[in-house]
């Protein structure tokens, strides 16, 4: 893909999604109530202060789990070229693994992986 395709996609992305908005803007008709001033949280009524301190422990379970979801993006990349690389990719393959056990006992160890 050259440079100029890159340019004119971009430039495609931008104006459809320009122009659906300033259409929705136009066709719909802006109502402001109550109930959509409000925080949804799963259909329950909000009892109390509803701007609440959440654990840090919630976000480094998300960040681990973050982690070890994009190494599954980069094993699929892997695994078509894994037959035609041979020994070489099983041994780099072996070593990616090895570094993300590595994250997983770090993590395990400073207990990021407890569930509150």
């Amino acid at each position: 893909m050259s440079a100029s395709s890159l340019i004119v996609l971009i430039i495609a992305a931008v104006a459809f999604s320009g122009i659906a908005i300033l259409i929705s803007r136009f066709i719909v008709k802006p109502t402001v109530t109550k109930q959509k001033g409000e925080p949804y949280e799963c259909g329950i009524p909000t009892k109390g202060k509803t701007w609440m301190q959440l654990n840090v422990g919630y976000y480094l379970f998300a960040l681990i789990f973050l982690i070890f979801d994009v190494e599954l993006v980069f094993l699929y990349p892997w695994a078509v070229v894994a037959k035609s690389l041979g020994w070489i990719a099983l041994i780099e393959i072996v070593i990616f693994f090895f570094i993300l056990f590595l994250g997983f006992l770090y993590a395990h160890k400073k207990g990021a992986l407890k569930w509150m």
